[in-house]
């Protein structure tokens, strides 16, 4: 599985196939102001070179050092020109992507930034082809053209209207081809781009930025610095923010402490501020589908029937979250509510049991529902070991939680040897595609066992042609029902961003949207008086 995919789109008017993103020409973001941030975090940064890292902590890094041809604004989901000063599709069959850079643009070492650079770094990024890297996003890419210093031709092998995005993101971090071997990963820490800052120092403890004074793009500093410190305890992370010594705190705060802290600002007990964002981070129960007790429908339905969201969100979640009933979340273009439809809001165990009965299962039946501790937040066993009970509580099953090491979870997941178990999703860019293209067909991120023909074949490639992303709201829907029906997974919980700042820290709002993007230099400090 993917590691960027703990595993936020381009609204409903994305004409990007005649229409070309167009910049102002280099703006000039400023070498920053104001005081210095110190933010917490428990993610793990698993690799400062883009071609590798593919996990929050990491992308992280990569949106606030690097540069892509496109970015997300505050707020926005459509892609805007980032070292690019204009991009467009050149055909109609969204298979030919242009390029042209803004002029004098220079990586933080003072070298120039070509489209040399740009054809480099993709070309990199699939020819490393790294298991844990962004590769996998990049696969529609045939060739890469530079017919001069600044103009790049992407040439698709299929039709993908969602490039703008995928290339917007972490996966379209430009690097410096003088500096990055074209077939080897740079492992000690460091990097080198062109975005708003530069990496100047990285380790366990802490990993320290400063502002790159040649930066050129739309991003205006509102700080003259930041050092990211990384817990391992999500406690020590909120003793910290509530010690001073962090200024904000950032995901992963236990759902108790969050819920502690938003009382006691309430209450003004506390000088710290909990700010709330939009986010289309999911949980969904995956089934095995060669199993021999998941395998079988009813049993999914039965399960489909029981589980009760609402409930595990005020009881495990803190409402911290809200429940969600279909692939693709709410926020997102294309959502529907087709497990909401089909299977209801609240338990009914009389269908449970009818689903059951109907395929001759009379017997409670025994279901192990599998956990990984850290993975996917530190309540996920909290989460599993609840549905299991809801489960029990009907006397149709014999659920228990078991919960083990990420890493021989995964390896047990790929060889097929459980029934039901977890996986969260952070999307890589705010598109239906993103939520349902990973998950199906060869090589996808859950390892079930779903045939879905008509959804690989079909609808996917469909949405995938369609520029106009409001026109794919229909085939989306389509692959909603079916997934609904043939219960290959079952949604779960939809999450919500938050971050806990002391109260002379402003603007995280535009830090914690659907994009997905942390903003270091969105995020500003009034100096003490």
């Amino acid at each position: 599985m993917r590691n960027r995919a703990t595993w936020v789109a381009l609204p409903t008017s994305v004409a990007v196939a005649a229409a070309l993103l167009s910049g102002c020409g280099a703006d000039d973001g400023g070498a920053g102001q104001g005081e210095p941030i110190v933010m917490g975090m428990t993610d793990d940064v698993l690799a400062t070179d883009p071609a590798s890292g593919y996990d929050p902590g990491s992308w992280l890094v990569f949106n606030n050092v690097f540069q892509s041809l496109l970015s997300f604004p505050k707020g926005g989901t459509q892609p805007q020109p980032e070292a690019a000063e204009k991009c467009g599709f050149q055909d109609n069959a969204s298979q030919v992507y242009s390029c042209t850079l803004k002029d004098k643009l220079k990586f933080s070492n003072g070298n120039e930034l070509t489209s040399e650079d740009v054809k480099h770094s993709f070309d990199r990024t699939l020819r490393i082809n790294d298991p844990g890297g962004p590769a996998v996003m990049l696969q529609t890419i045939e060739r890469i053209e530079t017919p001069d210093e600044k103009t790049v031709v992407f040439h698709l092998n299929e039709p993908d209207a969602t490039f703008p995005q995928k290339i917007a993101s972490g996966a379209g971090s430009i690097v410096d081809h003088r500096e990055y071997p074209a077939d080897e990963l740079r492992t000690k820490g460091e990097a080198v781009g062109s975005g708003v800052y530069t990496l100047d120092s990285f380790s366990e403890q802490e990993a320290a930025f400063s502002v790159n004074p040649g930066y050129q793009g739309p991003a205006e500093v509102q700080n003259s610095g930041m050092t990211m410190k990384f817990f391992d305890d999500p406690a020590k992370l909120k003793e910290a923010v509530q010690t001073q010594a962090v200024d904000v705190a950032y995901r992963h705060l236990a759902t108790e402490d969050l819920a502690e802290l938003e009382a006691s600002t309430s209450s003004s007990r506390q000088d710290i501020q909990v700010v709330q964002g939009n986010s289309a981070e999911v949980h969904h129960l995956v089934f095995n589908m060669d199993h021999e007790v998941t395998g079988q429908l009813a049993v999914r339905e039965a399960i489909a029937y029981l589980i009760d969201r609402s409930t595990l969100i005020r009881d495990v979640y803190e409402r911290t979250a809200e429940p969600l009933y279909s692939i693709v979340p709410a926020g997102i273009t294309g959502h529907n509510t087709a497990f909401f439809d089909r299977y209801g809001e609240r338990p009914q165990p009389d269908k449970a049991k009818e689903a059951l009965r109907a395929e001759g299962i009379t017997d409670p039946v025994k279901l192990t529902l599998w956990s990984t501790p850290v993975r996917y937040g530190a309540q996920t066993d909290r989460e599993m070991a609840a549905l299991a009970e809801q489960l029990n509580a009907s006397g149709l099953f014999e659920a228990e939680m078991k919960s083990v090491e990420l890493e021989q979870y995964e390896k047990d997941i790929e060889a097929g040897k459980y029934g039901v178990y977890v996986k969260g999703w952070v999307p890589d860019y705010p598109d239906a595609d993103n939520f349902t293209a990973p998950f199906f067909g060869e090589g996808n991120v859950l390892h079930n066992g779903y045939d879905a023909e008509r959804i690989t074949e079909e609808l996917l490639p469909r949405t995938a042609g369609e520029a106009s992303r409001a026109a794919t709201v229909e085939d989306f829907g389509a692959i909603q029902d079916v997934v609904a029906k043939d219960l290959p997974m079952l949604p779960v919980w939809q999450g919500k961003q938050y971050a806990v700042a002391q109260d002379s820290v402003s603007g995280l709002e535009w830090t914690l949207d659907a994009s997905t993007v942390f903003r270091f230099w969105e995020i500003g400090k009034n100096p003490e008086e």
